[in-house]
């Protein structure tokens, strides 16, 4: 696929992903009537941002179980953003990081970072898992006492520290739209990580290089 091509469908999709909510009202109503044999479930109103009425297998049934799986995507959503972003960056990063310290690199010769599919997950110090367990213990008892204490939406922990959150009800949703929907793309692109790394035994980094490097270097290798 030409670079032309993949920056049409990033544009594309960013473009849906910001359009005004009433636009996005109508993209979802007319998704929902795509769809003639399925009748919209009646718990999926469109309250919650990024809601298109799509649900084959009736999983919410009930506002509570609507709720539930709303948490629960937000949290996948946030924790695969963070991933997509810490994936690539350790492939650049760790080897140098390794070398400045006098430290064998977890990154393999392959340039893959390590998982479950790629192995390796030995190299990575048991100390770090730990750290990592009792960190999301905490996150998640805060989130858990938030959610008995505040009558708020989904993914609402009260956590704004540079005030990026707006004030007024439009901003909040445009805000919250984009949130789930970066989310939901950041989920399938570190599947896609993990699964092609697996199958090529070829680093993210280095299997596109040209989105790892300067945009002066990118632009030249294009023109020749």
């Amino acid at each position: 696929m030409k670079l032309s091509t993949v920056i049409a469908l990033i544009l594309a999709a960013q473009s849906a992903a910001f359009a005004p909510h009433n636009a996005r009202v109508a993209q979802r109503t007319r998704s929902t009537q795509s769809f003639s044999s399925m009748d919209r479930n009646s718990v999926l109103d469109g309250s919650y941002p990024g809601d298109r009425g799509f649900d084959p297998l009736g999983f919410s049934n009930s506002k509570p179980a609507l709720y539930q799986y709303r948490q629960a995507e937000i949290k996948h959503a946030r924790l695969a953003m963070l991933a997509a972003v810490g994936w690539p960056v350790s492939e650049v990063l760790n080897p140098k990081i390794a070398d400045y310290f006098h430290l064998s690199p977890t990154i393999d010769e392959t340039g893959c970072a390590p998982s479950i599919l790629n192995g390796t997950l030995n190299k990575i110090n048991p100390l770090f898992w730990i750290v990592c367990v009792l960190a999301a213990s905490w996150i998640e008892s805060y989130g858990l006492s938030r959610i008995k204490t505040v009558d708020a939406l989904p993914g609402d922990l009260g956590f704004d520290p540079l005030g990026l959150y707006p004030r007024d009800e439009a901003g909040q949703r445009y805000m919250q739209l984009a949130e789930i929907q970066n989310g939901r793309l950041a989920m399938v692109a570190i599947i896609a990580f993990v699964f092609q790394e697996y199958i090529t035994d070829q680093g993210v980094v280095r299997a596109t290089p040209i989105f790892f490097q300067p945009a002066v270097t990118a632009i030249r290798e294009l023109a020749n």
